[in-house]
């Protein structure tokens, strides 16, 4: 259940004292829970987080199921965390509550009330309801801020001024921790919601994901964590696991399946594209994290674009696999592109 489209439109220039007795809540916190009114109001103020490092906007180009408005979540200092107004976003469908989204705009002539466009209605994305990523606190520490991936319903307004600027050049960036975080924040989330196979699956491809840090630290090649901003976008591509020493991007999967080969293939080639156009001590590796070992045209599928394949084995350890024919007995000339021997 939603609430009804209220008493004013997109693109309306309002003040609190306007919008609370029409859409509930009250205050001037940032995310503003309206239980009475079946409604979360999110406020988005640029001067604030570029203050701490990040802006709220548009991603400047749609996916396949339309627009998304990127929306960072409440926490001054520290690591942001998915309770108090973060849970109100992360909650709102389970509640019934719709999200209505306000940008800052300027002050009411001869005043300091602040004024905000009003910018439409929104839900929640359940592909990829948030990310995680790395920004400043009040006090200039590094941490963790949780980015909300938000839908609009029905119509809303969409200036370029609060659209993002796409990054003219590829670029990347470690974080040690980064994979273990996220699918801490991941896991959380998953706590508070109805199991389904979305979530079931997503759950398989981090317990594995976690298995093999596990076996690689203790092996001592510790894995760190890849963000990829790619040119020309505003979207960015990230990787659990990274492994710095001989430069190789490891994708997990939750099956051996066709359906989750694919996008682990198409995951790994968008990342190669990226990559190749940056400066690398190395030669680049990307291999196929599986749970079990896939079928026979499947690894020549993922050895014919040059990735390799590490799988779990019989005894719950980690095989690489050599696959140096095609399927009709003819030598495909290579291995996967120089990839690595797991220690």
């Amino acid at each position: 259940m939603t609430t009804p489209t209220p008493g004013f439109q997109p693109g309306a220039i309002l003040t609190r004292a306007q919008i609370h007795p029409v859409l509930g809540g009250s205050g001037y916190a940032g995310i503003c829970p309206a239980a009475e009114k079946r409604n979360v109001l999110l406020f988005s103020d640029s001067k604030i987080g570029e203050r701490y490092g990040y802006r709220d906007g548009w991603l400047a180009e749609d996916d396949d199921i339309g627009p998304i408005f990127t929306y960072t979540g409440a926490g001054k200092q520290g690591d942001q965390t998915l309770n108090g107004g973060n849970a109100a976003i992360l909650d709102h469908a389970s509640k019934g509550r719709t999200l209505h989204l306000f940008i800052a705009v300027g002050k009411v002539p001869g005043s300091d009330t602040r004024t905000h466009r009003y910018i439409g209605r929104f839900r929640l994305d359940e592909r990829t309801p948030f990310e995680i990523r790395e920004a400043k606190d009040e006090l200039s520490q590094d941490r963790s801020v949780i980015v909300f991936r938000l839908r609009p319903i029905g119509s809303f307004i969409r200036e370029t001024s609060d659209t993002l600027q796409p990054t003219p050049t590829s670029r990347f960036r470690f974080n040690r921790t980064g994979g273990r975080r996220d699918r801490a924040y991941r896991r959380q989330r998953r706590q508070r919601q109805q199991p389904t196979y979305a979530t079931q699956i997503e759950a398989a491809r981090d317990d594995l994901a976690e298995a093999f840090e596990e076996r690689e630290t203790a092996a001592g090649h510790p894995l760190v964590q890849l963000e990829l901003s790619m040119r020309n976008s505003t979207s960015q591509l990230s990787f659990d696991l990274y492994n710095q020493t001989n430069n190789t991007v490891y994708e997990p999967t939750a099956s051996a399946a066709s359906e989750s080969i694919n996008q682990a293939l198409a995951q790994l080639l968008n990342a190669r594209h990226y990559m190749r156009e940056l400066v690398h001590d190395q030669s680049l590796h990307f291999m196929v994290l599986t749970p079990s070992l896939p079928r026979e045209d499947l690894r020549d599928l993922l050895a014919e674009h040059g990735i390799g394949i590490v799988y779990r084995n019989d005894s719950g350890g980690f095989s690489e696999f050599d696959n140096p024919t095609i399927s009709n007995g003819r030598s495909r000339g290579f291995r996967c592109v120089d990839c690595p021997v797991l220690a």
